[in-house]
């Protein structure tokens, strides 16, 4: 266990750590083969350099965060003078906590204000989980002492809508919202407006998800950024974009289009125990250079964490390990 043996130093972490294991069982799975490939090799040689792009591909790190891992492996490799395909054990971990810090210690936490209203906008393509992510937000919030009250700002779809009430009743959460088809940025102008009034603590704002029309979300989310800085000049609100873990590179090609839309100051990544491409993580963080902050580990209100680069690398390589 060796590199991982701090994670094991309290009853928290312990269970912290089996949450990670469990919840990227089917990533791991993916990635199976990759102690046999070390093991049963002979020499540390081009061969064996495609193997492990291959197995990498497969937990869906993406084509050019492997190529570049690879390269910096070999260079290391040489640089090393290490041998035996075995000894890359300890390197390949070391090399994927390297591609994903990038020399940069990153706080996933949330950066509440110190006095008045701290706004957190959701953004990301219908079915991703955003809405119930910012219920299970909203409960993780409301079990730290916070007060919490939700805006319903995906006016375009009922669905969405009620869906949020039906949170709100749940975590015990206002709800400001309007009907169907109703502008957005002014729901979350209500919204601030009333979480000021009441002395609310956390503001969590819903939006739509469209990308049918790059042009009119990149509207859309811009005039709710504006409505959000005129209410609460002069404050820092965080922009979280959820993605749907499962879906691999095309959650990567949907961060994209929403970082030019809006400023992302982290992603929520749902559905990680859900699916064999956990491999997402470093391919987000390398080619967006945006952090993973959140994730969703399972079902339970309780199963949004922050995001934990030691113990995600532990559920890479845990059967790995011991």
């Amino acid at each position: 266990m060796g590199i991982f043996q701090k994670l094991f130093q309290s009853k928290e972490q312990k269970l912290k750590a089996q949450k990670y294991r469990l919840g990227m069982e089917k990533t791991r799975k993916s990635m199976s083969s990759l102690k046999e490939v070390l093991t049963k090799s002979k020499k540390i040689d081009e061969a064996l350099f495609d193997k492990l792009e291959e197995i990498f591909f497969m937990a869906d790190i993406g084509i050019d965060t492997v190529v570049l891992f690879i390269e910096a492996l070999r260079k290391e490799v040489n640089h090393l003078k290490i041998e035996k395909p075995i000894d890359l054990e300890n390197l390949i971990v070391d090399k994927m906590f390297d591609l994903y810090l990038k020399g940069d210690i990153i706080d996933t936490n949330i950066k509440f204000n110190e006095s008045g209203l701290t706004l957190i906008l959701f953004v990301g393509v219908n079915g991703t989980g955003k809405t119930t992510s910012i219920g299970k937000m909203a409960y993780k919030l409301k079990q730290d002492g916070k007060t919490v009250m939700l805006a319903a700002g995906d006016t375009f779809r009922a669905g969405a809508i009620n869906q949020l009430k039906v949170w709100g009743e749940r975590v015990g959460c206002p709800v400001i919202a309007k009907d169907e088809g109703s502008d957005p940025s002014s729901v979350i102008f209500d919204a601030i407006r009333e979480a000021k009034k009441q002395n609310i603590d956390v503001l969590l704002c819903d939006t739509a998800g469209r990308l049918q029309n790059k042009v009119n979300l990149m509207k859309e989310l811009d005039k709710i950024n504006r409505t959000i800085k005129r209410e609460l000049p002069n404050t820092y609100y965080e922009s979280y974009l959820v993605i749907d873990a499962t879906t691999g590179q095309n959650g990567l090609n949907q961060a994209k289009v929403f970082k030019e839309a809006t400023d992302i100051s982290g992603i929520i990544l749902t559905k990680l125990d859900g699916t064999a491409k956990g491999g997402i993580v470093l391919a987000i963080r390398n080619e967006l250079n945006i952090p993973i902050s959140f994730v969703g580990l399972g079902e339970k209100i309780t199963d949004l964490d922050y995001f934990d680069i030691e113990n995600y690398i532990y559920g890479l390589f845990a059967d790995f390990f011991e």
